[in-house]
């Protein structure tokens, strides 16, 4: 029985349409290319040119991956060494600021 006592005999299935549109943007996508991507159209388009000269042209789709995953795991890494080095700093100021009696806010 349906919401409200009405009986509901029909599914609506919304999937299809969805699928289809997802369809339609991915060839909107492959046709556009990097174009409409502004800045990172560009620096999609610099990466391209360096993989050719990084020999990734010679690696297979998974050493790809490997190696992006390896560089965005050490990027990540510096960015949360600096955050905490950004952390301690902020802690010796406000130390320095109390030992001298200072408050700026």
């Amino acid at each position: 029985m349906g919401l409200f006592g009405k009986k509901k005999d029909k599914v609506v299935d919304w999937s299809e349409k969805y699928k289809l549109q997802e369809k339609r943007l991915a060839e909107t996508a492959k046709q556009e290319g990097s174009s409409n991507l502004g800045f990172l159209g560009s620096l999609a388009s610099s990466s391209a040119s360096d993989s050719s000269s990084n020999d990734y042209s010679s690696n297979s789709g998974e050493e790809k991956k490997n190696k992006l995953s390896k560089r965005l795991l050490e990027m990540t890494n510096r960015m949360e060494d600096l955050s905490n080095q950004i952390y301690h700093l902020k802690q010796r100021v406000e130390l320095l600021e109390k030992k001298l009696k200072i408050s700026f806010g």
